[in-house]
């Protein structure tokens, strides 16, 4: 399994390519990601421009600031999509990572993968996984490209195809399964945005639901929901504390495991506690 950089990916918003100047706005959102929407949220006649402005945007040199920048492309399966992957691989300043809607199948990745190989780009991958072919697939697309760093869930496209009900019971199996594919291959997973703005407790009471079965975070619709996901998604000053001795006592020992308050930890109990002080730092805490 492929060791990635542990970051927190609490909360991300949606920013519309074709409107470059609320770039700079969700970037001070309070979002641990801002993605470029070139996908379902642009008209077909404006993804050139669109197409434009988000390749612009990375011309200029991005602050150091905590915030994950990603552009979400159009699926591989369609022509804008292709003019999408092109267009990245004929700049000089791709952007540092991409989100791909609606995979079907590892192939789709491994062909992306393998052409930001030849354009020597380090881009890295974002996998939406929202159609039921893309959900039996999912073990092997979470594991096909080194390059994959998250999956999302979205639940709307994979309710209409799994013709059930869009809430926490009726998509329960399908994030399920999206959860222990992307734990299986070491990868953050990120749940589908709450679209009622006028219902936030029922927003962060599907958060922590989602939160508990395995979810890193969740998407927003609204910079006014950020605030209440990274919360939920913020672990607790106990939860810090102990992540932080788990982790030097682990690293001092330089040893397989080791028996903490007479629990044992092992390797793989690291990861989560390394994501723990990701949050942690970024928040100050």
């Amino acid at each position: 399994m492929t060791q990635r950089t542990p970051r927190p990916r609490r909360s991300f918003i949606f920013t519309p390519g074709l409107r470059p100047d609320m770039f700079p706005k969700a970037l001070v959102s309070g979002a641990d990601i801002v993605c470029v929407e070139l996908e379902d949220g642009i008209a077909p006649k404006d993804k050139p421009q669109a197409r434009a402005h988000a390749l612009a945007l990375f011309e200029e040199r991005q602050a150091d600031d905590g915030v994950e920048r990603i552009v979400r492309i159009n699926s591989m399966r369609e022509r804008a999509g292709i003019e999408d992957v092109n267009a990245i691989l004929g700049t000089a300043t791709p952007p540092p990572a991409l989100m791909m809607p609606k995979v079907r199948t590892p192939d789709e990745v491994v062909m992306l993968d393998q052409l930001l190989g030849e354009a020597g780009q380090a881009t890295r991958l974002h996998v939406i996984i929202e159609t039921n072919e893309g959900l039996e697939a999912v073990f092997e697309i979470a594991r096909c490209s080194d390059r994959i760093d998250a999956m999302f869930f979205g639940g709307v496209d994979m309710a209409a195809e799994l013709r059930c009900v869009n809430s926490y019971e009726g998509l329960y199996h399908a994030r399920a399964r999206v959860v222990h594919a992307s734990a299986a291959a070491g990868l953050d997973v990120i749940d589908v945005p709450f679209l009622d703005l006028d219902d936030p407790e029922g927003m962060r009471i599907e958060a922590e639901k989602v939160r508990d079965m395995g979810f890193a975070g969740k998407g927003s619709v609204h910079p006014r929901q950020i605030a209440a996901l990274n919360e939920v998604f913020t672990p607790s000053p106990d939860k810090i504390a102990r992540a932080r001795r788990v982790i030097t006592e682990f690293e001092a020992a330089d040893t397989g495991l080791v028996v903490i308050d007479g629990k044992l930890i092992e390797k793989p109990v690291l990861r989560d506690m390394y994501r723990i002080v990701a949050i942690a730092d970024r928040m100050g805490l």
